[in-house]
């Protein structure tokens, strides 16, 4: 439950894919409950409604204004387009509703920072969907890379996050559609490739970013696939790749002076309550160089929730003391979504620029 016992009153603002996924989260977390939903059509957010677990009480609306405009509402979920991301979640910050906003958060830093302005003149929660950072593994993994003697100081990190999509997907998926998603691959994946970076590089900002190559474009000069190399002011290193034409992929392994750590699914682990990750530390060739020593560690994490309802159990958490306790908001959440929004548009701007390196001011 919230704060108080109570728990926080969702709204959700269209009928995405992704918001069936975040439907079930809610009415798994116990301090959360569905409480209205809104589309264009009525019709629609009647069906989604029905179909998605919904009270018999919900509220179904026929506009999203309908949704901020309940005044039982406490928070809203937004997994609109991102083109539409600034306008709607600058009025439901303006509504006083707290934000739960689906990735990536905005088009570039300076609609981000509108974003981030409405939400705290208005004194709600802002957090990003960006659901891997709830899990109990995230936690075990940063301990392990914590580790002074067992991964020591962090030297390079490598992610990926890729999935190969259907010729459906490449020709009429919003993610595709310069006026809806216009940072395409880079926006989707490329985001939590980056996030994976900043999380083990304990969220210090790079000094420069360069993309790798060209990317892949569609015809509409949307980014299908593309790579880029982050570097600190010390001998730290990073790169990652993106793309909606490569196999399933997501992979991090980060390499420290005692230590390196491989996951091979921290977006979505392969099983939904139970995820591994592996770690060696100290590792040494044995006689002969016919193998090395010790052998790797593996580790698996057990969880009752998915990795979604404990992100949204905690976004809960974050809004009932608000509400209940005259708490201020978290400022961690739009901290770490800011320094992922400084890092795309750096690499955007490397791709734009003919792959020059491009300085990055937080």
């Amino acid at each position: 439950m919230s704060a108080e016992g109570r728990p926080i009153k969702f709204g959700i603002l269209g009928c995405a894919e992704i918001a069936r996924k975040l439907s079930r989260a809610i009415t798994l977390s116990l301090n959360a409950t569905l409480y209205a939903v809104g589309s264009r059509s009525l019709e629609k957010a009647s069906r989604f409604a029905a179909s998605n677990g919904f009270p018999s009480d919900a509220k179904v609306y026929a506009s999203y204004e309908a949704v901020l405009d309940d005044p039982n509402v406490d928070a809203v979920y937004v997994p609109l387009p991102t083109s539409l991301h600034l306008h709607w979640a600058v009025l439901a910050a303006e509504k006083k509703k707290h934000l739960l906003l689906e990735k990536p958060v905005a088009l570039n830093v300076g609609e981000l920072d509108k974003i981030l302005e409405a939400c705290e003149s208005n004194g709600v929660q802002f957090m990003d969907a960006t659901m891997w950072m709830h899990h109990p593994r995230t936690h075990s993994m940063l301990q392990f890379l914590s580790d002074p003697h067992q991964f020591g100081r962090l030297q390079s990190v490598h992610a990926t996050f890729s999935y190969g999509v259907s010729p459906y997907f490449l020709e009429n998926d919003i993610r595709v559609k310069p006026d809806l998603d216009a940072l395409g691959a880079l926006g989707d994946t490329g985001w939590y490739c980056i996030r994976a970076i900043l999380w083990a590089a304990n969220y210090e900002l790079p000094k420069t970013a360069r993309a790798l190559n060209k990317p892949i474009y569609n015809e509409a000069g949307v980014i299908l696939a593309c790579g880029a190399s982050l570097l600190w002011e010390d001998d730290r290193v990073a790169t990652f790749y993106c793309s909606f034409l490569s196999d399933m992929s997501m992979d991090i392994t980060a390499m420290g002076t005692q230590g390196s750590m491989r996951v091979h699914d921290y977006v979505i682990p392969n099983q939904e309550k139970e995820a591994l990750f592996h770690t060696s530390s100290n590792s040494y060739f044995t006689e002969l160089s016919t193998g090395w020593a010790p052998k790797p560690s593996e580790y698996t994490i057990h969880t009752d929730l998915p990795q979604e309802a404990l992100m949204v159990r905690e976004f809960a958490h974050l809004v009932g003391a608000i509400k209940f306790n005259n708490s201020k908001p978290e400022n961690k959440w739009p901290t770490i979504s800011r320094k992922t929004q400084v890092v795309i548009d750096a690499v955007k701007a490397s791709i734009d620029n003919g792959l020059e390196p491009v300085h990055i001011l937080d």
